[in-house]
């Protein structure tokens, strides 16, 4: 059980990617697309070439429009993948004190992650970090995975934000809400909903390409606690 609901209409908010975040695990999505992609192209042909490989969200999309059947199969390659990197997954150096610092520096605490519910929970249960945390938000959430925000939205909803991607009229400032994240994908997604994004050790040549623009950028995940409270305390 997650440690804590809210029911106001607004709260101060740190968000964190989950893979490279938090937990250090070998989980390979370039592999795993790999993998996914052979299955699509031995079920039903060769997809269309092109010079940059195809992702995860990308396949599962290509099936959803072009071979609703193979989808299902496809999410169950990624299972795998997935399942075999949690097994033997380990905090992240920091990890517990950014995410405990958090709440003290008077925010509440949320994941966003494109990995499944199932192996999600109990890989947060054994690490500790359950207790720690307001909301996980999976794939199993989403509509999309990132960079599309849709997670967002769930977060959104369940905090009763003024703003979610549907309805954009609002920025969150860093007093109100953060993404934490090592890839420019959930830079990508935390721009799309209008929330400021701090870059966890992110390779700059992606950020550069992807036009992500990290409010912070930090090496020590023990340092953000510090950090968000330099921006407010939680509170505008």
């Amino acid at each position: 059980m997650l440690a804590r609901l809210w029911y106001g209409l607004s709260v101060a908010l740190c968000v964190f990617d989950l893979d490279h975040t938090l937990i250090q695990t070998p989980l390979d999505l370039a592999a795993m697309a790999v993998d996914m992609r052979a299955l699509i192209e031995g079920s039903s042909g060769p997809l269309p070439r092109r010079d940059e490989r195809y992702r995860v969200g990308e396949l599962i999309a290509y099936c959803r429009a072009q071979a609703p059947a193979l989808e299902a199969p496809v999410w169950d390659v990624a299972l795998d993948h997935e399942r075999r990197a949690m097994e033997v997954a380990a905090l992240e150096p920091g990890a517990l004190a950014a995410v405990a610092g958090a709440r003290r520096a008077g925010f509440a605490t949320a994941i966003w992650t494109n990995n499944a519910r199932e192996l999600t929970m109990p890989a947060l249960e054994r690490l500790g970090l359950t207790g720690e945390l307001d909301l996980v938000v999976t794939r199993d959430d989403m509509r999309a995975l990132k960079p599309d925000p849709d997670g967002w939205r769930v977060i959104a909803d369940h905090f009763r934000l003024a703003s979610s991607p549907a309805t954009p009229r609002k920025r969150f400032g860093p007093h109100d809400a953060v993404v934490v994240g090592d890839s420019w994908v959930d830079g990508v997604a935390a721009a799309a909903a209008g929330v400021a994004f701090v870059a966890y050790r992110a390779r700059q040549a992606d950020l550069d390409r992807w036009r992500v623009t990290p409010i912070a950028h930090l090496a020590d995940l023990a340092l953000l606690p510090a950090w968000l409270e330099s921006r407010g305390n939680g509170r505008p």
